[in-house]
């Protein structure tokens, strides 16, 4: 299946949830204590994260959503760190302070890259009166396209009906990553995403794929969902819909390194795709992707867009060749986010010979990346003459896109590259003949931004209006 990523920025999504802190400790492990057959770590570093539902608020931020994130806190230390740690990534919160109770806390001991046990600072909230959240809840409403409930058993169930009744009454979907032994809480959810072992604990065990297509069938429809996520770890994913096929994806990722948090970025990821308009096959498969990405890397983590898009496009074989403006810009900035250098040059390309090849070679040497724009046929004809070109520019562009030195090929109407060249800002600008600096078209947009400009030679002897010349010439 053929995914782009849409546009996430103008997508609201509210976060509902039992919020934490996580905690990660590391060290070395290379001593076994005197005292009791267990290693001795020497902690040498220390770092908190949100966890829980600020986990998936953050997974939703990462992905150029706006986002905001309702849940309970206690009035301590924990709280306040939780907090700054959102305001730090811009992610706005309304958090109920509960004084009683503590802020729920995680503590992982990580050596060598091996968690080697988890300590756990909490008390639930079941007992707590959440009015005052769900008046905080309406408040945002109204302004929001789709609401995810986090539930890790914390106490956020409480009133979870109610949040789910109140969304629905706005036609606003509602997507619940659900927890413990009674699924009917969450009922008129649009869509619950259970992982197996919580989907078996419901339903009992499935041995086969219809046995689970059949069991969570039975589900969604003792509790009007419109549809079951399972997601099954090395399995990958099931879709189970009342009114469309199972859909079975599997599992993009051949090694997991670390699972933690990945139900937060499938739920995120799901949430803010089907915002966007994706059907919901198609927002699984994105999610999937999303989640493969996050299991190969230590502790609950998030992705950004920019990461979903170039996995995307890699897996796609999108990531290169024929391009258009719009998404050249975008894979660009990708690029050089990853510290990669961009080479542009431009022109005709009429019938490409060797001595295109040869300076596109060098082109390609002087960076990471080489971009060749392309005049189109109009083009063309204004440089060249009423019988150019003779290769339409589809014909051309599929051509410098076969070559292995050449990474984007994009067409351009006007009569120089310029506004093209003032758009990608390469970092590399080079042109091929005796062209002095100061006169190849962008030359001066490119080196005001810290680029260079370079001038590369032709190879002798080959020129493509000679090459037409002998032809006609022979066909004499």
């Amino acid at each position: 299946m053929n995914i782009n990523l849409p546009n996430f920025e103008k997508i609201r999504v509210l976060v509902v949830g039992d919020v934490m802190l996580d905690r990660y400790w590391k060290g070395d492990a290379s001593r076994i204590s005197p005292e009791a057959p267990i290693p001795i770590v020497h902690i040498k570093e220390f770092s908190d994260s949100p966890g829980g539902a600020s986990n998936v608020a953050l997974n939703v931020k990462a992905l150029g959503t706006q986002v905001v994130l309702l849940g309970l806190i206690g009035k301590d230390e924990t709280g306040k760190i939780l907090q700054n740690k959102l305001n730090e990534k811009g992610v706005n919160h309304q958090l109920q302070i509960v004084p009683e109770l503590p802020t729920i806390a995680k503590t992982r001991i990580i050596a060598h890259n091996q968690q080697l046990i988890r300590l756990d600072f909490e008390k639930n909230f079941f007992d707590i009166d959440t009015q005052e959240l769900i008046k905080i809840y309406k408040t945002h409403l109204n302004n929001t396209n789709i609401v995810i409930i986090s539930d890790y058993g914390k106490g956020i169930a409480n009133c979870v009906k109610q949040i789910i009744q109140l969304a629905r009454l706005k036609n606003i979907p509602v997507l619940v990553d659900p927890k413990g032994r009674d699924f009917s809480i969450y009922h008129g959810a649009t869509l619950i995403t259970p992982n197996l072992s919580e989907f078996e604990t419901i339903v009992g065990p499935c041995r086969t794929d219809q046995e689970l297509e059949q069991k969570g069938l039975e589900l969604l429809q003792a509790n009007n969902f419109t549809a079951v996520l399972v997601t099954r770890g090395a399995q990958g994913m099931s879709l189970i819909h009342k009114a469309e096929k199972t859909l079975h994806i599997p599992t993009q990722v051949h090694e997991i390194y670390d699972v933690t948090g990945a139900g937060d970025t499938v739920i995120a990821t799901l949430a803010v795709a089907l915002s966007s308009g994706e059907h919901l096959a198609k927002a699984c498969e994105l999610a999937n992707i999303a989640a493969s990405i996050v299991v190969r890397k230590l502790g609950a983590v998030s992705i950004s867009a920019a990461e979903l898009r170039r996995t995307l496009r890699k897996r796609d074989n999108s990531w290169l060749g024929i391009t258009s403006k719009e998404q050249l810009l975008q894979d660009v900035a990708d690029a050089k986010a990853h510290g990669e250098t961009i080479v542009m040059t431009n022109g005709c390309f009429d019938i490409l010979h060797t001595g295109h090849i040869s300076y596109l070679e060098q082109a390609k040497s002087l960076g990471s990346r080489l971009i060749v724009a392309i005049n189109d046929d109009d083009s063309v004809k204004k440089l060249k003459g009423p019988k150019r070109p003779v290769n339409s520019l589809e014909k051309r562009m599929v051509v410098l896109a076969g070559l292995r030195c050449v990474d984007w090929v994009i067409p351009f109407s006007e009569d120089t590259p310029e506004e093209l060249i003032t758009a990608i800002t390469p970092d590399v600008l080079v042109k091929g003949g005796d062209w002095q600096v100061d006169e190849i078209i962008g030359a001066k947009h490119v080196i005001k931004h810290g680029g260079v400009v370079q001038s590369l030679p032709y190879v002798d002897n080959y020129s493509t209006t000679d090459i037409i010349s002998r032809i006609r010439g022979s066909k004499q």
